[in-house]
């Protein structure tokens, strides 16, 4: 892989890291070290790697980061406590007095070998939160993750990690939420387990500042006949990338990805999926849906795989995009790779602007052009919306989606 070399900016300062995590297990301190000799290797990614084509992350290297202080970005529960039969625990204090329950998992699911971000994070996360779902329980209320990084005095980074572990035949949903104020990058990494029959819906929702950066890779492994449900809404920061890899390991399992991003000035939006249908007999369904203004830049990348034994695979991918200026530009490509026989995969992509017919439509009913444009931008983006259940999430969706609309703030103070 090319990697970008710099004079100045950012410099990974590993030594000075290592030297202040004697205390962990052997085994984490080799993970460290395997990732630490991947990004090496790997270093940033350039424009000649083809998963970063439509993406340059020399703002992010040419800034000399320094490590957040403690608990800045790291994320924390929202609410008094965990809902009955959840356990949310520091990773700190999980390394410090179980090491071993977090083996199997921590750094297992979101391979690095080809990440370098996700390296990076291996190599010098410090703290972050293990969510585990009791066999059998079932979650009504959502668990609500708060990743916010306050402003400081200096550009900092911070590499929060997460670990979600849906026991068997369990029922829940996790919401992660990023906010903040100022300067910073955000590098997280955030690995879920889905045990044999668990059903679990994961919410990102990125509200990161103007001024920020944002990087994160979710990584998940199912089990036999589990469910898999992902929204990803993407509304804030500079530049921010997410990668969700979903690995279908075992027979009957299904996944849904859902993604809204929402772009305007100059913002660029990037968001990578990657399916990988490792069994038979498996279920994938895909929407994402980008609007974007101004002089804002969007990227969708999805590939779904299919393996050579992964017979009778049933996938579907869509991608949509509006653009609502003539200087907004998005970057669409979805991929197939079906290495079996027996499947039914399709996938598709459009961008677009708003339908003239649909608006001379509004207009002469009456209705003015900005109204008329808020309306159709709100169609457009329903069909993502409206499969949203958490309420926290879905108030900041549609009030994203008001604010960003061209003529909004007028309409607001006619009614």
């Amino acid at each position: 892989m090319e990697a970008l070399a710099e004079e100045k900016g950012f410099v990974p300062n590993f030594a000075e890291f290592e030297a202040n995590r004697a205390g962990e297990p052997s085994w984490l301190a080799d993970l460290r070290q395997g990732a630490i000799a991947r990004f090496q290797k790997l270093g940033f990614p350039t424009a000649k790697v083809e998963q970063w084509r439509y993406t340059n992350v020399g703002p992010i290297v040419a800034t000399p980061w320094t490590l957040a202080r403690t608990g800045q970005g790291q994320p924390a529960l929202e609410g008094a406590k965990p809902p009955a039969g959840v356990r949310v625990a520091r990773l700190q204090e999980i390394l410090s007095r179980e090491p071993e329950l977090l083996r199997e998992h921590l750094g297992r699911i979101a391979g690095s070998e080809s990440n370098a971000f996700a390296a990076l994070n291996t190599a010098f996360f410090e703290d972050g939160l293990v969510i585990e779902i009791a066999p059998g329980a079932v979650v009504a209320e959502p668990i609500e993750i708060l990743f916010d990084s306050a402003g400081a005095s200096e550009p900092s980074v911070s590499h929060p990690r997460c670990l979600v572990v849906a026991g068997k035949r369990s029922q829940a949903t996790v919401v992660e939420r990023y906010t903040g104020r100022g300067t910073y990058f955000q590098n997280a990494v955030t690995e879920i387990v889905l045990e044999d029959g668990a059903i679990l819906s994961h919410y990102k929702l990125q509200q990161e500042d103007v001024a920020a950066f944002h990087v994160e890779t979710i990584a998940a492994r199912q089990g036999r006949a589990s469910r898999f449900t992902s929204f990803n809404i993407a509304l804030g920061a500079a530049l921010a990338r997410t990668d969700i890899r979903v690995e279908l390991a075992t027979e009957g399992s299904e996944c849904e990805l859902d993604g809204l991003f929402l772009g305007s000035g100059t913002q660029h939006l990037d968001n990578h999926t990657t399916i990988d249908h490792a069994t038979p007999h498996c279920v994938s369904r895909e929407l994402y849906k980008g609007i974007l203004d101004g002089r804002a830049r969007g990227v969708f990348h999805g590939t779904i795989i299919v393996r050579k034994d992964a017979q009778k695979t049933d996938a579907m991918q869509t991608n949509k995009n509006l653009l609502l200026s003539k200087e907004a530009l998005v970057n669409s490509t979805p991929a197939l790779e079906i290495f079996a026989d027996d499947v039914k995969c399709k996938h598709g992509s459009t961008i677009g602007q708003l339908d003239a017919t649909a608006l001379f439509y509004l207009r002469s009913r009456g209705i003015g052009e900005a109204e008329a444009r808020r309306i159709l931008t709100y169609a457009f983006a329903a069909d993502v919306g409206n499969r949203i259940r958490v309420p926290s999430v879905r108030a900041a969706v549609e009030g994203a989606l008001g604010l960003r609309l061209p003529g909004a703030a007028a309409g607001e103070a006619a009614s």
